[in-house]
């Protein structure tokens, strides 16, 4: 089971909870420019979000991890998400997101770092992401959290805020712990 709370030079990413519904809706979740590249669609209410925060309690009871908000530490406030999602009990995903005002500032790469430190302690062998081919800010913070492009996968994935609903191509990017 993954700790609920990690703390890093400047943030604490931890464990969403249902009172964290307003708080993802405004700060992320349902900004387009912010949502543009993920492969869920913009939260157009908050039922969406509350869906998100079900989730993850889902991925929590099931797997013990699952997503994590992300927080200044200096702060408290909520700067975006990231977190692991489980395929099978050596293999998960990862991602980030960040609010508009929290780019540019090494955060995302910060919080993937706590993410790629936690991965083997929990028994994970393989660590991936896939981004799409055209997003290559997240390509050069998933680089400098260590991990190896593998390559492009075509159709792989949907990127519902881009304007189609046809899979589109995708670089896969991983990180191996065995």
């Amino acid at each position: 089971m993954a700790v609920e709370r990690i703390e890093t030079s400047r943030l604490v990413l931890r464990r969403p909870t249902t009172a964290d519904v307003e708080a993802v809706f405004t700060r992320y979740a349902s900004d387009p420019e912010v949502t543009r590249h993920l492969s869920w669609p913009t939260h157009r209410a908050i039922a969406a979000t509350r869906a998100f925060l079900d989730f993850s309690d889902l991925s929590w009871g099931r797997w013990g991890s699952g997503p994590y908000l992300i927080e200044s530490r200096a702060t408290g406030a909520l700067l975006g998400s990231t977190g692991l999602t489980f395929e099978t009990a050596t293999s998960a995903t990862t991602g980030y997101v960040l609010a508009r005002d929290a780019w540019g500032q090494g955060y995302a790469t910060e919080a993937l770092q706590a993410i790629v430190d936690l991965a083997p302690r929990l028994g994970i062998e393989r660590l991936y992401a896939l981004v799409h081919v055209d997003h290559s800010a997240s390509m050069r913070v998933l680089e400098k959290a260590g991990f190896t492009q593998e390559g492009r996968l075509g159709a792989a994935i949907t990127f519902p805020n881009l304007g189609s609903d046809q899979p589109q191509d995708a670089i896969s990017y991983a990180r191996t712990f065995a």
